[in-house]
């Protein structure tokens, strides 16, 4: 019995296998990634790489946030660092136009700041925020594209398998079949055998040919059925995958780009804002008036004085009495004692000359010139008044609150709020004495500023006729070397009159007694009236030490003291003599 099967037919199949498995590309195809089945470890690498990319973008945007946000908040901080104080002499410079429009600059800049922060914010939520939310869908997407693709590449392998255990299986059972008809063969040539070995032989065979159809039947069905789903896989199951695959990676492509856009937008749409804040600090730069803030210099500074008259002449040659001139600091000290001399018993009368105090000034502003006492006392019945507007709102608020009790009883106890409308009843009436005491003073110097004109005639020397009459010490306003102010008697004319009870005042005033010396350290030309003359090296006495302006009071005779500046002279105090005269300074207050 002959065998038609043979090793040719295996050969065969197997060609036709092959045949079927290599896919041959038209070039007419559109080119996708369903040509890359054999790229899948590269396309994974690929994929992944573009998800690095996407998330090293959502770290870039979210540190220019950071940076929006740092640059707004040391914006608005340093805005906040130069805006004026409260209830600060900072607050009051901001009446003119240069401060104010640094104000506005200042404003302005806190607006800038704001939209710093809208950049942030918008860049957070339109693009950090959705594509962190992306990329997690995307992680998800990829991973199941990339799983559904090795399960496919692990169910042919299977099949693969399979068709390699069924082919290797045939191929045994075929060369078991050969050898099983060989045997037979043989044993039906060979005369000495037995008809029964014969026949035992000619039916293992037949089994054995049997065995090698059945393997044959199971092979060629297990290889058409690889050759089955080797064709699904790469011409529908693996394409499908990288079609998804593409896809995923093109929406990925588009979505950054689209970012990109959107980063550049969030930028846009702020500008015309900035704009405007640039545009409103250049109009506060052009609103500056120069002569405008001149003019504020001037309201605020003018003190109300009329300039002192012309210094007369005094002609020694007469036989008179000569009067002294302020000028005339180097008499000797017998020739001066029973003459008024500048600086002498009368030096605190003579020239007006006001320290500054460390402490609050009076209440009523005296230490101040007219028109600056004026400002201040008009501020302060203003502030006054609005006290007592607000204590007044208060108690009309109480009271129609009391009213309320009283009509409806279960809202409150109306005799609850009796203790708190006799408190402020007695503090409007607080009030208003105040408002009537500094009204007082305010009409006081309102009525005595008209009068400045006549002063300055007065002490120019117009009247110098009328030198039979009694010399009026009058309020003459003198600045001092440091530049301060007061309205004392000052006696800086003087004319040879009639001895009177008021110039006798004057004589009987004892002088300062000396609390110790001091050593000029440089030369000081004492030009200005109050001051005195030192030579370097000089030694002098001192009367009065520094209170904080600068100046210390010397004395270099009975006749001759005044002011020199503390820096140039070297002090000395007598202790003992220190502590008496600030004991009379105590009684004498």
């Amino acid at each position: 019995m002959e065998f038609s099967f043979t090793k040719f037919d295996v050969v065969k199949s197997l060609k036709q296998s092959s045949r079927s498995i290599r896919g041959i590309t038209n070039p007419t195809e559109e080119a996708t990634w369903s040509h890359f089945q054999d790229q899948f470890d590269n396309l994974e690498k690929h994929t992944q790489w573009g998800i690095d990319v996407l998330e090293k973008y959502i770290k870039f945007v979210k540190e220019r946030t950071e940076i929006e946000l740092s640059y707004a908040k040391q914006l608005r901080n340093l805005s906040k660092k130069y805006q004026p104080k409260k209830n600060s002499k900072e607050e009051e410079e901001y009446r003119y136009t240069s401060t104010r429009a640094f104000l506005a600059t200042l404003n302005e800049m806190n607006d800038y700041a704001g939209q710093h922060e809208v950049i942030s914010e918008n860049m957070t939520s339109l693009i950090t925020g959705e594509l962190t939310r992306y990329v997690q869908e995307l992680k998800q997407e990829r991973k199941s594209h990339f799983h559904d693709g090795r399960k496919a590449q692990q169910h042919l392998e299977t099949c693969w398998k399979q068709l390699e255990a069924s082919k290797r299986r045939f191929e045994r059972d075929c060369k078991e079949a050969d050898r099983a008809q060989q045997y037979f063969e043989k044993m039906d040539a060979d005369i000495n055998v037995t008809k029964a070995d014969v026949e035992k032989a000619r039916q293992q065979a037949q089994l054995r040919h049997q065995m090698a159809e059945d393997s044959k039947a199971e092979y060629s069905s297990t290889l058409q059925k690889f050759n089955s789903e080797q064709h699904d896989h790469y011409y529908t199951h693996i394409p499908n995958i990288f079609q998804k695959i593409q896809d995923m990676e093109e929406r990925r492509i588009v979505r950054i780009g689209e970012s990109m856009k959107t980063f550049a937008e969030v930028d846009r749409q702020v500008i015309p804002i900035i704009g405007k804040c640039l545009d409103e600090i250049t109009k506060a730069a052009e609103s500056i008036d120069h002569k405008n803030d001149s003019q504020l210099v001037i309201e605020a500074f003018k003190s109300g004085f009329e300039p002192p008259g012309d210094v007369e002449f005094e002609d020694y040659t007469q036989p008179m009495k000569r009067t002294i001139s302020e000028s005339s600091l180097s008499n000797s000290r017998g020739d001066g004692k029973s003459e008024p001399k500048f600086g002498g018993k009368s030096k605190g009368k003579l020239w007006p000359f006001i320290k500054k105090n460390k402490g609050a000034g009076p209440e009523d502003f005296s230490n101040l010139p007219p028109e600056q006492r004026r400002k201040k006392l008009q501020q302060k019945v203003d502030e006054l008044n609005k006290d007592i507007q607000k204590e007044m709102d208060q108690r009309d608020a109480l009271t129609k609150m009391k009213d309320v009790y009283i009509k409806n009883p279960q809202m409150g106890d109306a005799a609850s709020v009796d203790h708190r409308l006799a408190e402020l009843g007695q503090n409007i009436e607080k009030l208003r004495l105040e408002v009537q005491k500094f009204e007082g003073w305010l009409a006081e110097v309102e009525g005595r500023l008209p009068a400045r004109t006549e002063q300055a005639r007065r002490q120019s020397g117009l009247y110098e006729a009328q030198n039979t009459s009694t010399v009026n010490s009058c309020a003459q306003d003198r600045e001092s070397p440091d530049g301060s102010y007061t309205e004392e008697q000052s006696q800086e004319t003087e004319m040879k009159v009639p001895a009177t009870d008021f110039d006798d005042e004057f004589d009987d005033e004892e002088p300062l007694p000396t609390i110790g010396t001091c050593k000029a350290l440089y030369t000081f030309e004492g030009q200005n009236e109050g001051t005195i003359s030192v030579a370097e090296g000089e030694m002098l006495y001192v009367i009065e030490e520094d209170k904080g302006d600068g100046w210390t009071r010397i004395r270099r005779n009975e006749d001759e003291e005044g002011y020199v500046p503390t820096s140039y002279v070297e002090v000395y105090l007598d202790k003992n003599a220190k502590d008496g005269y600030k004991s009379l300074q105590k009684i004498s207050e």
